[in-house]
């Protein structure tokens, strides 16, 4: 008797085929939240954590979006955002990749 055959993938493939997944299904989304764990590294990218009352998502927005800011982040500012919905192929870590953002009240 023949014992079927798996299909065995690597961590890496099983991170690149997510993270195709998650950006084929999602096109740019809009979320409201606060960003909280604010992070500017000398590369000129922004990392933080946008949140609610009861979850939050890590996000990047990367140094040719964030030029186009008007004002000036800070965590507690509650925005609302233009991102797309990745996943960080090296850790595995689900996130947003801001494309634009808005003050939001």
């Amino acid at each position: 008797m023949s014992t079927p055959s798996k299909t065995v993938l690597t961590v890496s493939e099983l991170n690149q085929s997510t993270q195709r997944l998650l950006e084929e299904c999602f096109p740019a989304i809009w979320v409201e939240g606060e960003i909280s764990n604010l992070v500017r590294p000398t590369s000129g990218h922004i990392y933080f954590t946008l949140k609610d009352p009861k979850a939050q998502i890590r996000c990047a927005m990367f140094k040719m979006h964030n030029r186009k800011l008007g004002f000036t982040l800070k965590d507690g500012m509650h925005v609302i955002m233009k991102a797309r919905v990745s996943l960080y192929e090296g850790s595995g870590d689900f996130q947003l990749l801001a494309e634009h953002l808005e003050e939001a009240g």
